[in-house]
């Protein structure tokens, strides 16, 4: 657990193929349900603090509290999704923490020195920002927040993956 951000729920995995990625975490791990999200509406998306626009399907499953996310990119904007892809590179890109108290949490990492290599919103209480991590060769941290309905979906994930029988794997939300 971070001191400073809380317990990491989220492992973020960039993906060439997300139906291969889902059918190894489904079928070969046993790990699921996941929620397919073909066309994610982020707005005011920012690389390195200009407006970019990455079209991004993800899919959203767990295991225990952890929370898997596959990301696939299905275009060449800036981000660090792509720059990841860039770099010959697949597989964890972030570890994640919630929060529901995003402003101040923000400016807690930033005063430690932390640099926002990308962000943007998901809805109406979804801020995320992922810090730059050139400096280090560990994985990029996401600080995301997750009051109001973002929260709950994820709370859903989590109730459901705890029940999943192996059917129905892949989910729309």
């Amino acid at each position: 657990m971070s001191r400073l951000f809380g317990p990491v729920r989220q492992n973020g995995y960039v993906v060439r193929d997300i139906e291969r990625a889902l059918a190894y975490w489904t079928e070969t791990l046993g790990i699921g349900p996941f929620y397919l999200i073909d066309d994610v509406p982020v707005r005011n998306f920012r690389f390195r603090g200009e407006l970019s626009t990455p079209e991004l399907t993800i899919a959203l499953g767990n295991t225990g509290d952890l929370q898997i996310e596959l990301i696939q990119q299905r275009n060449d904007a800036p981000s660090m999704y792509q720059q990841f892809l860039a770099a010959e590179r697949e597989g964890l890109q972030h570890i994640a923490c919630w929060t529901d108290e995003f402003d101040g949490a923000l400016a807690r990492a930033e005063a430690r020195g932390f640099h926002v290599g990308q962000s943007g919103q998901i809805g109406r209480n979804g801020r995320f920002v992922y810090f730059d991590a050139e400096d280090h060769p560990g994985t990029v941290l996401e600080l995301s927040e997750i009051s109001g309905p973002k929260g709950e979906f994820f709370a859903r994930i989590r109730e459901e993956a705890a029940a999943w029988d192996g059917r129905d794997p892949i989910r729309r939300p």
